[in-house]
């Protein structure tokens, strides 16, 4: 063990004393108005993030699993039908559809950008298929134009799962503008986070906009008056207004994170560990920076006995979860999945990170890979 100060994979303390004086007044503005359910702090942050991404409308949802769920649910998705998702992915992009009442059903992934493969797709489109669920998995871009191509050619709606995608960009345009809806999660640790559970889903359909309003608010189409049973699913005024502060450092925090990712290529030239590469096509915004790791479970012992945190998102695909265990997968069916989940690992990334400290965390892969 070391003596050393300890590097988390992530720190939001950091990040808060940068803004406590303007966190605490937005709170404070908040309890003062006694206003703290769908009032003007959510109307604004509906408002700002929908402009933020160029969308015409922003609905506030109580978590991105419900984002993606009240989404669903607005194009009348459910019972009897199938959501096409990708394999390689965080588990509540396939809670949102049984959510839903819809059926999961997983492709493999592209071996490069670990993204949805078209291709696999394709391969995996039924008679009771509905939509498709592309992730732009830790802030990288899905491909998206061959699957907007293979949705309209075969009548699906895309629902952007861009939860670890805020200001993300595909082809010069932000992701979650390009299918009939994008779903964010303002998780703490997320690029842009809340301090709680938080969510909101951008549309360019006014239609579409009004009924998530309502799928949200029990169904309320005006005070007591119900159309359907609908959810309490509301982003709430104290987070509405603490996100609107963050959100004005977004930019700024993405920035950060591409500078020390490059960093990262720099100082780990010729080290086995693969780093993603930005892609051709977009804007990756590094919600994490997933290396590709040979003996991964032995480096990240190795990090740990020298002070340094490293996580691994996600160690179990989709089709080899236990809730998943009636559809019988076996291991081999999604072997990029496979490949990737036992490779993966998210260095240590976040705004506030210091140069000192990510050397000292390519030193340590160096070393690692160096005795070897």
């Amino acid at each position: 063990m070391t003596d050393a100060p300890q590097i988390p994979q992530s720190d939001l303390k950091r990040q808060y004393r940068e803004i406590a004086e303007e966190i605490q007044a937005a709170v404070e503005r908040v309890f003062s108005s006694g206003w703290f359910i769908l009032g003007p702090e959510l109307e604004a942050f509906e408002s700002e993030f929908a402009a933020y991404h160029g969308a015409a409308h922003g609905i506030g949802v109580g978590n991105g699993t419900d984002a993606i769920h009240l989404a669903l649910r607005a194009l009348d998705i459910g019972p009897g039908d199938e959501v096409i998702v990708p394999d390689n992915t965080a588990f509540p992009t396939a809670t949102a559809v049984t959510a839903a009442g819809a059926t999961p059903v997983f492709a493999d992934v592209d071996p490069v950008t670990a993204n949805l493969d078209c291709q696999a797709v394709e391969a995996r489109i039924t008679g009771r298929t509905r939509a498709v669920i592309p992730v732009h998995l830790y802030g990288f871009p899905a491909d998206l134009d061959p699957l907007l191509a293979l949705c309209s050619k075969r009548e699906l709606a895309m629902v952007e799962d861009a939860c670890q995608a805020h200001g993300t960009r595909y082809k010069g345009r932000p992701v979650g503008t390009f299918g009939a809806m994008g779903c964010f999660s303002f998780y703490p640790s997320k690029n842009l986070g809340a301090y709680g559970d938080a969510g909101l889903v951008i549309t360019n359909d006014a239609a579409l906009a009004q009924r998530l309003r309502h799928l949200r608010n029990y169904g309320q189409t005006r005070r007591y008056y119900h159309a359907t049973t609908g959810f309490n699913s509301r982003l709430d005024e104290l987070q509405a207004a603490m996100l609107r502060v963050k959100l004005t450092r977004l930019d700024n925090w993405i920035g950060k994170r591409r500078t020390l990712a490059c960093k990262y290529h720099g100082a780990l030239t010729g080290v086995p560990a693969e780093l993603p590469e930005m892609p051709a096509y977009g804007v990756h915004t590094y919600h994490q920076l997933v290396a590709r790791c040979p003996r991964r479970d032995e480096l990240v012992a190795h990090l740990a006995s020298r002070g340094i945190q490293a996580l691994i998102h996600y160690p179990v695909p989709l089709h080899l979860q236990e809730a998943f265990a009636e559809r019988a997968f076996k291991p081999g069916d999604f072997p990029v999945s496979e490949r990737l989940a036992g490779q993966i690992l998210s260095l240590p990334l976040f705004p506030e990170l210091t140069v000192e400290e990510l050397e000292r965390v390519a030193l340590a892969i160096r070393d690692f890979y160096s005795r070897s």
